[in-house]
């Protein structure tokens, strides 16, 4: 018997499991309003059982587009103007930059451009007040760039951002984000604390294995722990979803809930107007590309051993969400969103041309780049440029250590200053060299995030 194309997809989630050493996948995809789920894998390697549509994992940072949306929702009613600086609405703002934190607005949270360090994790508490404590933390971050000048991706702003829908709302972060996202949604299988998801079937995270997987038969991806993040962190990337409830919020990107975000709402929130990385340019939470002519809207998210992928391509009425339960999800990510948008779009993206580094730029490019969750250090080895990534621990807290270092790749120039990488783990990924107005190297952006030259 011949199998669809949505069981072929399953099929070849599967084999890509195996070979990026991934314990558990669960697929959803939305097609002109027909909905579709599958689990493969097992939710834990140390207490198997099998995944399906409604298994819970982790969706990390996509929940910054939830956050997002609730917000604009306050846009919607009225009770929030973007461009108006934050301190409009919470006049105890204090960011290290004094005249940063007068002039920072929403828009600036939203879109990554805030320019403080972003990468900062803590807990500060359990109680209703988890928010607010964390913001005296925010207040010590230092500014790295002035405010709206590079876009790096900023986890730390999304604190203010939920601290931001408690003032206007009044109620717990939570509880704002359920009522004016979740519950209208009917996403009742989606959680932020770990006493709510505990008595369903919920995804254990699990440390990447580097090694080939031919060369590891038998071997098992140890559990990541610990398994919740911080409460403060929950507006930054503390829902937990399974693919039967991200596809009902797939529905409301597409624009079939105009009730809750009216079609002029929707198109600011994904119109790009950010620059960012790669040539991809920030809506209001949303990376926006093009691909090969088709307009695509997507988030990742990643938390201590579970990666999600979420998109969703409005003109064709399509999206995807992928959730998987080990740190190297997200190359799986990768090649089902190519294999997706090739079999069912008829998108093909071609691999972008690539040179070897010349001599001299490699010697230009060599140094270490430091930021606060690793340094990159870009090195010559056999005639080649070479990437080694330095992790520095800090996630979920700051004093959590660092996680293993993953194997050095090659890279090569994909453009002008931009570098695409050769070897897993990181085949594919790219980036950028940014200079000062002067011509000299004062940044190396990759994974969205700008380390400065050391």
């Amino acid at each position: 018997m011949t199998m669809d194309l949505f069981d072929q997809l399953g099929e070849f989630a599967r084999g890509r499991m195996a070979h990026y050493h991934v314990p558990g996948v669960a697929v959803g995809l939305l097609q002109n309003g027909q909905a579709r789920t599958a689990g493969f894998g097992v939710t834990n390697s140390e207490h198997p059982l099998p995944v399906d549509g409604r298994t819970l994992f982790q969706i990390g940072s996509i929940t910054k587009t939830i956050t997002g949306t609730a917000l604009m929702r306050l846009v919607i009613g009225g009770q929030l103007d973007l461009d108006a600086p934050v301190r409009a609405y919470l006049p105890g703002l204090h960011l290290a930059d004094e005249d940063v934190a007068a002039r920072v607005t929403t828009r600036h949270l939203l879109t990554h451009t805030g320019g403080w360090l972003g990468d900062f994790f803590d807990d500060s508490g359990r109680g209703d007040d988890a928010l607010e404590r964390m913001l005296d933390r925010v207040a010590r971050l230092p500014q790295i760039a002035p405010l709206g000048a590079v876009w790096s991706y900023n986890n730390a702003g999304f604190y203010v951002a939920g601290r931001l829908l408690e003032m206007l709302t009044g109620r717990a972060y939570e509880r704002a984000a359920r009522a004016l996202v979740l519950d209208p949604l009917g996403m009742s299988h989606s959680f932020f604390f770990a006493e709510d998801a505990i008595s369903h079937r919920v995804a254990a995270g699990h440390a990447a294995i580097y090694e080939p997987a031919e060369s590891e038969a038998g071997a098992a991806p140890a559990v990541a722990r610990p398994w919740g993040l911080a409460r403060a962190a929950n507006p930054v990337g503390g829902l937990a979803s399974c693919a039967a409830d991200m596809l009902r919020y797939a529905a409301l990107q597409l624009g079939d809930e105009p009730a809750l975000l009216p079609p002029a709402a929707l198109a600011q929130m994904h119109a790009p107007r950010v620059p960012a990385a790669n040539g991809e340019r920030l809506g209001l939470t949303w990376f926006v590309r093009d691909a090969a002519g088709l307009r695509v809207l997507r988030h990742g998210g990643a938390t201590h051993g579970q990666c999600a992928s979420f998109w969703v391509a409005p003109g064709r009425r399509f999206a995807l969400v992928v959730l998987t339960n080990s740190e190297r999800g997200d190359e799986l990510h990768q090649a089902v969103t190519r294999w997706v948008l090739e079999r069912y779009l008829g998108v093909i993206e071609p691999e972008p041309p690539t040179l070897p580094v010349p001599a001299a730029q490699q010697v230009e490019y060599t140094g270490r780049y430091t930021a606060a969750a690793a340094d990159r250090v870009l090195y010559r080895e056999a005639g080649e440029l070479w990437l080694q990534i330095e992790p520095k621990g800090g996630f979920p807290t700051p004093a959590s250590p660092p996680g293993e270092r993953p194997p050095a790749v090659r890279l090569a120039l994909c453009g002008p200053d931009c570098l695409v990488m050769l070897d897993e783990p990181l085949q594919g990924a790219r980036a950028e060299i940014l200079r000062d107005a002067g011509g000299r190297i004062e940044w190396l952006r990759a994974g969205g995030r700008i380390h400065r030259r050391a």
